[in-house]
């Protein structure tokens, strides 16, 4: 486990970007990360990637010094525990909805006396001089989603809690559960979105969002956004939609 530079610019208020490959390809991963990307958000909730998949992904994030997250099933401590076995320098924990849900994450993800994560090492300690579980205390990011309705209501409480380093507010399972089903981009939706932001930002916090490009990434920069997330696919829509209209 090497030094988690993402984290340490999160910690200093700088924007982090973080691309999500969308495949289990640590050829993508090496590449992206050579492109300058903070951090490779890798998906083992909606995505393809298997652990296997997320090992050979982590070495290739460390090969390239970019920060590998791994977005986890659930907020279950092994599942957690598993994906930091394997390396990852971070989990991304889905439908935080209250203070004890963020609270459960962080044990997870944490070893004593901060948490009660399992010890197993696993290849996540090789090569750690000295005491593996202060550095991994030290280095592991913890990213809570936020992702419906309750989570909002409960913002003020959920973002009290320590040793975590990014709120992230998906819109898409908030549209969801807003009643707006498929309408991320729904006015009333993208006021919650830009409401938790500001909320987040005010309590000291890093807050998270997802975009589609340059264009929203800085919009949500300046409202104060740091944990900033575009998929693959959202940058690759508009080079080939020019290219191939060449051809028509």
């Amino acid at each position: 486990m090497r030094h988690n530079l993402a984290k340490e610019k999160l910690a200093a208020g700088k924007p982090v970007s973080v691309v999500a490959p969308g495949y289990s390809s640590a050829g993508l991963v090496e590449l992206l990360g050579r492109m300058g990307f903070d951090a490779i958000f890798i998906d083992c909730e909606h995505g393809p990637v298997g652990w296997e998949d997320v090992e050979h992904m982590v070495r290739a994030a460390e090969l390239v010094d970019v920060t590998p997250i791994v977005r986890v099933q659930s907020n279950d401590h092994s599942t957690i525990t598993r994906a930091l076995d394997r390396g990852a320098g971070g989990v991304q924990v889905p439908h935080i909805n209250t203070r004890a849900q963020a609270e459960a994450a962080v044990r997870a993800a944490k070893f004593a006396p901060i948490g009660h994560r399992g010890y197993a090492g696993g290849r996540a300690a090789l090569g750690v001089k000295g005491n593996f579980t202060v550095h991994a205390n030290a280095e592991t990011m913890v990213v809570a989603m936020l992702e419906e309705v309750e989570a909002l209501k409960n913002l003020d409480e959920i973002v009290k809690v320590e040793h975590i380093d990014a709120f992230f507010i998906a819109p898409g399972d908030l549209a969801q559960s807003m009643g707006y089903p498929g309408q991320m981009d729904h006015p009333d939706v993208q006021a919650a979105v830009q409401d938790a932001v500001r909320r987040v930002r005010a309590a000291g916090r890093a807050p998270g969002v997802l975009t589609t490009g340059g264009a929203t990434a800085r919009r949500y920069i300046d409202l104060g956004a740091l944990f900033i997330y575009v998929s693959l696919a959202s940058l690759l829509q508009p080079g080939t939609r020019d290219f191939l209209a060449e051809f028509k």
